[in-house]
């Protein structure tokens, strides 16, 4: 037996990622989440001044929150937007991403063999993020039926002595779900809960995703954001943890400590923080205008698709449609026909599995190719039985 990540995996990949590989430039891609590829491009004029006011000045000076100007002009964010948690700057720890935050937090509360609670369906990076730590990752699910709330009786289910933290996702990828009211199962659990809110400004048939750690003041709450969704700037690496208060008494300190071995989030990246929050809220309008423009455009189209059952999700940039009349084990294979007819949609199960065969489509596709995608979507499933 192998030893280390993924040693006794089988790494082949898919039928559909070969059927996509053989089929190259031939389809249209409607699962993109990249803003590059899709032509959401931050100001780079803007990015450029931020730049170049770094170099001049330039100091390697770390401390293991991150850069004072930078966690204050997260904290000025927060403070901004009036509904959102109360984070001043002591207590924000900048990162390279999301996912390094994730893993931050993961060898910060539980040990070898521990457990953490996960949404099913969820985005399948938390699995491997758990596998790299040693870690279980238990499922509790969520209810279509009421527009993916959580199942609360299944998350008291999950937990047990080794349950160290409850993952959350508001807007949650790929069901747009909003949690939108404390929940009496995290106080009755009373395990920290760490709350992705990287769609947060994405709004859609709820106009706000109210913050987790406003709901639930009395438990620890890591709030989790960044730049890559927020701005359309994936390679600029820039997230960040912030702390309420319980989180910060309880785990401040040994955070502190975890985040100074390894320092992810480059100077420049700190340094250009400031200057692409006080300037970026045009273009972050106008692309969370764009793609609710999308979502209309998308739920509009396929509703001459009456295969699909496609309600409004509450924020996000993803559709999450169920299939109807298609056993879930055939899931893949209807990608794999509608990938032949030249479009690529996911099919649910890559999310976790399900009671029904969905498929996802992401909205943040630029326009004109949404558009063609779906025409030929809804043609090919008109068409395969």
């Amino acid at each position: 037996m192998s030893a280390g990540f993924l040693a006794d995996a089988d790494l082949t990949p898919n039928g559909l990622e070969q059927a996509r590989q053989r089929l190259a430039g031939r389809y249209i891609d409607l699962t993109s989440s990249n803003p590059t590829h899709n032509g959401h491009f931050f100001p780079a004029d803007v990015l450029a001044r931020a730049a170049d006011a770094y170099w001049p000045a330039r100091r390697y000076d770390p401390h293991p929150r991150g850069s004072r100007g930078a966690r204050e002009a997260i904290a000025a964010y927060y403070a901004g937007r009036g509904d959102a948690i109360a984070a001043p700057a002591e207590t924000i720890t900048l990162t390279a991403s999301t996912s390094e935050a994730y893993g931050l937090l993961f060898a910060l509360l539980a040990d070898a063999g521990d457990n953490l609670l996960a949404p099913r369906v969820s985005y399948p990076l938390f699995d491997l993020l758990a596998q790299a730590h040693h870690l279980e990752l238990r499922p509790y699910d969520l209810d279509p039926a009421r527009d993916w709330a959580v199942d609360e009786a299944s998350l008291l289910d999950a937990a047990d002595a080794r349950t160290r933290g409850i993952l959350l996702v508001s807007p949650h990828n790929p069901t747009g779900a909003v949690i939108d009211a404390a929940l009496p199962a995290f106080n009755r659990l009373g395990l920290p809960l760490i709350a992705d809110e990287v769609f947060i400004e994405f709004a859609y048939a709820k106009a706000r995703a109210p913050a987790l750690a406003r709901l639930h003041p009395e438990l620890p709450v890591f709030t989790l954001n960044g730049v890559s969704k927020m701005f359309a700037l994936p390679d600029l690496k820039l997230g960040w943890v912030a702390l309420n208060t319980p989180a910060e008494a309880a785990f401040g300190a040994r955070l502190d400590v975890l985040n100074d071995s390894l320092l992810g989030a480059s100077g420049l990246a700190q340094a250009m923080a400031a200057p692409l929050f006080a300037e970026g809220g045009p273009f972050l309008r106008a692309m969370t205008a764009a793609v609710r423009a999308n979502l209309d455009l998308a739920r509009g189209a396929l509703r001459a698709c009456p295969r699909l059952e496609v309600p409004a999700p509450a924020g996000g940039y993803y559709l999450f449609p169920r299939v109807r009349d298609l056993p879930v084990e055939e899931e893949e294979a209807l990608c794999l026909a509608l990938l032949e007819a030249g479009v690529l949609v996911h099919p649910g199960y890559f999310y976790g599995e399900g009671d029904d065969a969905r498929i996802m489509i992401s909205c943040l596709t630029e326009t004109a190719r949404l558009r063609e995608g779906l025409a030929r979507l809804v043609d090919a499933l008109g068409r395969i039985a």
